[in-house]
């Protein structure tokens, strides 16, 4: 098999780049990277020395790819299915790499450091950095609440994608730590699209053996 993607199921960005491969039913060996594990994460930084997940190496063409949304890029790229993940159209491409973008800077990111604060000890705890993750959350779904007003299904409208990609995973633990279901109808109405969806619904189901693991 020609695509190896190395992986945690937990792992948010992870989950990101498995949307899309299962989106388009993308044959590949998947290779659960454990980096508790000394020896595992010695071994995947053979592969990629900065040691972060998700990789998908494509020995066929002798490609290494990390970053989830790269690895969505090159997938639709070099591999495309029935779903077109980023549209052929250039300007259309770019806003959707732009609410990509959106929800990795200003969803993910927040919602990682909450998270972060929480795995940490008493004494290293940053209670204004929780505080300022936070509040960019809460415009972030402020944002998102009045985009999300028109009643399109998806991030770009009719079309699943990758910002949708991103949007998923994002708000699936955003709303661990900063509830929004109550809050924001509209962002709880999309969220409820999204968890609806085939490829994210497997990807959860897939990750429910592990959310022991998440401080909650």
């Amino acid at each position: 098999m020609s695509l190896t993607f190395y992986f945690h199921p937990l792992a948010s960005y992870c989950q990101k780049a498995l949307i899309a491969l299962y989106e388009n039913d993308t044959p590949f060996e998947p290779h659960l990277v454990d980096l508790g594990n000394e020896a595992a994460s010695a071994e995947f930084k053979k592969l990629w020395p900065m040691g972060k997940m998700p990789v998908l190496r494509d020995d066929a063409r002798d490609r290494t790819i990390p970053e989830s949304t790269i690895i969505i890029e090159y997938l639709a790229l070099h591999h495309p299915g029935r779903t077109q993940l980023v549209p052929a159209d250039a300007d259309l491409a770019l806003q959707t790499r732009l609410r990509d973008r959106f929800y990795d800077c200003y969803v993910h990111d927040p919602m990682q450091r909450i998270v972060g604060d929480r795995l940490r000890p008493p004494e290293k705890k940053d209670p204004l950095g929780v505080e300022q993750a936070r509040s960019l959350l809460l415009t972030s779904y402020g944002m998102i609440e009045q985009e999300m007003a028109s009643k399109k299904p998806w991030a770009m409208g009719d079309t699943f994608s990758l910002a949708d990609c991103a949007a998923a995973p994002a708000l699936f633990y955003a709303n661990q730590v900063q509830p929004f279901v109550d809050t924001h109808r509209n962002v709880g109405a999309y969220f409820e699209r999204l968890m609806a969806r085939p490829s994210f619904a497997r990807v959860v189901e897939e990750a429910k053996p592990y959310f022991h693991m998440f401080p909650r």
